[in-house]
Formats: C-alpha cells, sequence, structure tokens
C-alpha cells in the first residue's frame, strides 16, 4: 500500500551520500568537544534542517503537480531530466572528476569545511545552530539535484490518489521521516559512542 511504499521510498531517498558526507565529517570535528549536549544539538540540527528543506522541495513538486497535472510535455521534460541526472551519476561512477557533475564539487569542500570549523568555533551555542541551519540549507540545495527523481516520482504518484491537503502532507512528512532515518542512527551512533 502508499504508506508502505511512501516508507521504502523515502529509505531509499535517504542514502545519498552528500548530506551523509557533512553529517559524518560535522560528527568527526564535534567529538573533539567531548560535549555530547552540544554534539545532539548541533548535529540535530543539521538533521532536522536538512529534512525542513527537504520537505519544501517535495512540497513544491507536489503543487506543481496538483496545479499543472501531468501533462505529456511534463511527463517528457521529467523523463529527460530524470536520464541526464542518472546519466551525470554513472558518469561519475566511472570518471569521478572529469568533466560536469552533480556531485559536491572538490573545489567547494574547502569552503563547506571552513563552514564547519567556524560553527565548532562560534561564541554562543546559538550561533553554532544558526551556522549549522545555514549549513544544511546549502547541502539540501546541492543534494537536490542528485535526487530529485524520488520526490519528483513519488509526489506524481501521490497526487494521482484524491486526499485532502492533511493526507498529502501527512504523507510527505511519512516520506521525510523515512528519508532522515539514516541520518537519525548515525546521529545517535556518534552521540552515543562519542
Amino acid at each position: 500500500g502508499l504508506p508502505l511504499f511512501t516508507l521504502a521510498l523515502g529509505l531509499i531517498d535517504g542514502f545519498n551520500p552528500c548530506a551523509t558526507w557533512v553529517l559524518l565529517f560535522l560528527l568527526s570535528l564535534l567529538v573533539r568537544f567531548r560535549d555530547r549536549r552540544r554534539m545532539a544539538l548541533v548535529a540535530g540540527t543539521f538533521v532536522l534542517a536538512s529534512g525542513a528543506v527537504y520537505f519544501a522541495f517535495m512540497a513544491a513538486w507536489l503543487n506543481v503537480f496538483l496545479i499543472a497535472g501531468m501533462s505529456t510535455q511534463l511527463r517528457w521534460g521529467l523523463a529527460l531530466v530524470a536520464l541526464a541526472i542518472g546519466a551525470f551519476n554513472v558518469k561519475d561512477f566511472f570518471a569521478r572528476g572529469h568533466g560536469p557533475s552533480l556531485s559536491i564539487p572538490e573545489a567547494a569542500k574547502p569552503g563547506i569545511y571552513a563552514r564547519m570549523r567556524a560553527i565548532l568555533h562560534a561564541e554562543s551555542l546559538v550561533a553554532a545552530l544558526i551556522g549549522t541551519v545555514i549549513l544544511g540549507l546549502l547541502v539540501q540545495f546541492v543534494e537536490f539535484l542528485c535526487t530529485s527523481g524520488f520526490p519528483a516520482l513519488f509526489t506524481r504518484i501521490l497526487t494521482l490518489k484524491e486526499f485532502d491537503a492533511a493526507a498529502y502532507y501527512g504523507y510527505l512528512l511519512l516520506y521525510i521521516a523515512a528519508y532522515m532515518l539514516d541520518d537519525v542512527v548515525v546521529l545517535a551512533i556518534g552521540v552515543v559512542t562519542l
């Protein structure tokens, strides 16, 4: 049924290396403070911010399909985008670092590292949490290019059902909960084992 499909697709979509890589690096930096509370707050904020941005992207897809429907042109356009994204990912598997890519570019990684270090050395916890939210937003913009096919597929299938708005957004929340599960597990392991 649709709830199980939602959970399964959300779990599959959640295994995306972009946000998980940033979370693992962030946790490895936070370990130095030996403060489980701060680790849980900062890394947990990153996970929640990432999930909120992804939810917003999916809500946008949902509304596009609810308003525009699924015309032949839109279907072909989505198919071409999905094929292009797939081609980039296959190319990255065989020739990483050569040609165009949808992964986080090597040139951007020093800036991400610098932002993470700034988060860790922020004068207050509030400043660290604000920096973490901004980092989560930036990472999700990059990650959404990698995985936009899953949200488009799911939201299109969702619009084939005639639900009220609460049910649509409830399914999006269920998808996001499954999507964030791997990050929550990684966060929990990091906090417990320090």
